[in-house]
C-alpha cells in the first residue's frame, strides 16, 4: 500500500467536480473503461478500511489509473481469465489528501481503536514508525495499485456491516471481514509480518495463490512490494509527480 518515494515533485491538480465528472489528467484513465472483467472493491471510498471511514479524495468507489498500467492489468487480467481467475483492485490512484489523512490518523494521539482488526498485534502510534504508513505514496502517481485474485465464476460475497465484531486480519479468513477473495493469509492492509509476500507463517496453499498472483503481474511489468502481498508498482514511480485530483463518479 505505501511506498517511500524519493525527492518526488509534488503535483496538486486543482480539478473542479464538474470538470472531473468529463475528464482526467492527460494520461489517467477509468479501469473500468479499459477493463471492465477486473472486480473492484475499493476500500478508501467506504468504511470498511483501517481509519474506519471514507477517505477525503474518494468521492466515488471507481480505480483510476495511467493509461499504460491500466493496459497492462488488462492483460494479466485476460491470462488469468483462462485459469478461471479474476483480479480485484482495493485501491488505485490515491489523491496526496487521502495520504495526508492517514498520517493524521497514525498521529493523532488514539491509543485505542475501533479498526485494532488491522493492526492485531501493534500500537496504533507504531504504525508510522515502523514504516506501514508514510507520508508519501506511489499511489498518487497512478502506477502503483492494491489487489488480489478471486475465483471464477466469482462467488457473491456478504456485504459488510460497520457493526460487525470480525476477527483481526491475520486470523481465520471465515472470521475477517467478508471478502470474496482468495485466501491470501491476511486480509487487505493487515499491518503484519504475515503480510509479507514471502511470509514462512501461512499455508501452503495460501503460498501458492500469492505466487499465482505475484508472478502474473511479474510477468506484465508489474513489481511486488515484499512487506505486502497486494501492493504493486507497474515499471518505476520514481521522479513522476504525485496527484491530488479527487476521484469523481464515471
Amino acid at each position: 500500500m505505501r511506498t517511500k518515494l524519493g525527492t518526488i515533485a509534488l503535483t496538486l491538480a486543482a480539478v473542479s467536480p464538474a470538470w472531473a465528472r468529463d475528464a482526467l489528467p492527460t494520461g489517467f484513465v477509468y479501469l473500468r473503461d479499459v477493463a471492465p472483467g477486473i472486480a473492484q472493491d475499493m476500500r478508501y471510498a467506504a468504511a470498511d478500511n483501517f481509519t474506519g471511514r471514507p477517505l477525503p479524495g474518494y468521492d466515488a468507489g471507481e480505480c483510476v489509473l495511467r493509461r499504460e498500467v491500466a493496459l497492462a492489468l488488462q492483460k494479466v487480467q485476460a491470462e488469468l481469465a483462462r485459469e478461471n481467475f479474476s483480479l480485484k483492485v482495493y485501491d488505485c490512484y490515491r489523491p496526496t489528501r487521502a495520504v495526508a489523512a492517514f498520517v493524521h490518523w497514525a498521529k493523532d494521539g488514539a491509543r485505542a481503536s475501533p479498526t485494532k482488526r488491522f493492526f492485531p498485534a501493534l500500537e496504533k502510534r507504531m504504525l508510522f514508525a515502523q514504516g506501514y504508513i508514510a507520508a508519501q505514496s506511489a499511489h498518487s502517481t497512478g502506477t502503483a495499485i492494491d489487489l488480489t485474485l478471486i475465483q471464477l465464476p466469482a462467488a457473491a460475497s456478504a456485504a459488510y456491516d460497520p457493526t460487525a465484531r470480525y476477527g483481526g486480519c491475520t486470523g481465520a479468513a471465515n472470521a475477517r471481514a467478508p471478502d470474496n477473495s482468495l485466501d491470501m493469509g491476511t486480509g487487505f492492509d493487515c499491518f503484519d509480518p504475515k503480510s509479507h509476500t514471502a511470509s514462512p507463517a501461512i499455508t501452503n496453499d495460501q503460498k501458492f495463490s500469492r505466487a499465482v498472483l505475484n508472478n502474473s503481474m511479474r510477468l506484465h511489468g508489474f513489481k511486488n512490494y515484499f512487506r505486502e502481498w497486494w501492493h504493486f508498482t507497474f515499471g518505476s514511480a520514481r521522479g513522476m509527480p504525485l496527484y491530488d485530483f479527487p476521484i469523481m463518479p464515471r
